[in-house]
């Protein structure tokens, strides 16, 4: 039996389920951004104790087949843009398509419909993110993240960053205090 569970975007949400789970008594088989395989049934009682326990932090125990897609689309994203070394050569629709075996314009539909914007938007919003973040551990130049995040220039992220921040990298690099966003916000 899988569960899906909404926010769930960090390696520190991972951990916080796996706490809840042990502390209701259910026993789970593995634990990933967004979907929880619990190997087996597990009575609707039980089910109803974790969404309590998760509601507490935040986390939605989710049953919407459309809120699941949606879920499942998001951690895709994040786990492609901010825990992969490297992005994927294919172009995301293909990967997001491959991975949850699904027509990726059926994908776009569901979630621009959900989401209010396209999928391809909330890539460029993840995507800024995490050069904000390469630039904040300053242990790339721009072009060396341009490179990391395979735009196709210095020019192409520039105008992308600027687009969504305001700000040209060069400007947030030297920026005193640099802002964030929280994943979750996205």
């Amino acid at each position: 039996m899988k569960i899906f569970i909404q926010n769930m975007v960090s390696l520190q949400c991972k951990m916080m389920v796996k706490s809840q789970l042990d502390k209701v008594g259910i026993r789970y088989t593995s634990v990933e951004l967004g979907e929880v395989d619990l190997g087996e049934q597990v009575h609707a009682s039980e089910l109803e104790k974790l969404k309590i326990e998760l509601n507490k932090s935040g986390l939605i125990l989710m049953d919407d087949k459309n809120a699941m897609l949606i879920e499942k689309i998001i951690n895709v994203v994040v786990e492609m843009v901010h825990y992969s070394d490297e992005l994927p050569k294919v172009n995301f629709s293909t990967l997001i398509s491959e991975k949850l075996k699904r027509d990726y314009h059926k994908l776009a539909e569901i979630f621009s419909k959900t989401k209010g914007m396209t999928i391809e938007h909330f890539i460029i919003l993840h995507k800024v993110e995490r050069i904000k973040e390469l630039i904040i551990y300053d242990e790339l130049n721009i072009t060396e993240i341009a490179y990391k995040m395979h735009y196709s220039s210095v020019a192409h992220l520039s105008s992308q960053f600027k687009q969504v921040t305001g700000l040209t990298p060069t400007f947030f690099k030297h920026l005193m205090i640099r802002e964030r966003s929280n994943l979750e916000d996205l």
